[in-house]
């Protein structure tokens, strides 16, 4: 049901395709500031991210075990965020969501949020046939069989929420190995395709998982190009 009564509220969605951490991450900042000046309007994008070890607050070096020969060959980077959380991958065959909004503006608390954005991805993965859950306590995210499928972390710039979700489709387990994720290095990840044998491509996910943001969250999602979200970047 949706959280909300009309008239809905709009959403842009955008597909970005894969676009490196750095780059989206200074995009989500801008954008932050222009939906808090309203400036601009609630956006959600959605993409993939080369290979990456993002590193939240609170992460620590030790939660990188590959060595730097061995991150070199696999080519995968090493960020520190500025999100909630500890250490994650992100990578091909995953889509990442980013959520822009004005939490007061739709009424919802960041733990309410955090409800709704698992819901939100619980109800897709039940589309594709996948049982999942929420974690238990100190486990966010979005699990199954016991393993995460989906992680969440977030950034509250006073009520402006950014970062959000990353959900395993086709990705490469193995890179998982190269960090303890989320903290927890006796929790294992999982994707779609080793739950279910379904490889889903990224940007037909996003299609499909944008609706269910829109049931959940109870809003209007709008897609547009994506020049109409970068052309608004303020020029260096």
């Amino acid at each position: 049901m949706p959280m909300s009564k009309s008239p809905l509220r709009n959403v842009r969605a955008c597909w970005l395709g894969r676009a490196g951490y750095q780059e989206v991450w200074d995009l989500q900042a801008e954008l932050v500031a222009a939906v808090r000046e309203g400036a601009e309007p609630d956006t959600l994008l959605l993409l993939e991210h080369p290979h990456v070890f993002t590193m939240g607050k609170a992460a620590s070096p030790d939660h990188v075990l590959w060595d730097e020969a061995e991150r070199t060959r696999r080519t995968v980077d090493v960020i520190w965020s500025d999100r909630g959380g500890e250490a994650t991958y992100h990578g091909p065959g995953q889509l990442v969501g980013y959520p822009i909004l004005d939490l007061a503006r739709l009424g919802l608390t960041i733990p309410g949020y955090v409800d709704a954005l698992e819901r939100s991805l619980i109800d897709y993965l039940a589309g594709v046939g996948i049982q999942s859950e929420a974690g238990s306590a100190g486990l966010t995210g979005v699990w199954s069989e016991g393993k995460k499928v989906a992680a969440i972390g977030i950034k509250l710039t006073r009520s402006i929420v950014s970062h959000g979700f990353a959900l395993n489709l086709t990705t490469n387990l193995e890179y998982f190995r190269g960090i303890v994720p989320c903290g927890h290095a006796d929790k294992e990840a999982t994707s779609v395709e080793a739950l279910r044998g379904r490889r889903i491509d990224t940007k037909e996910a996003a299609q499909a998982y944008a609706r269910h943001f829109s049931e959940v969250f109870g809003v209007e999602v709008t897609w547009v190009a994506a020049d109409r979200v970068l052309a608004a970047r303020p020029v260096a």
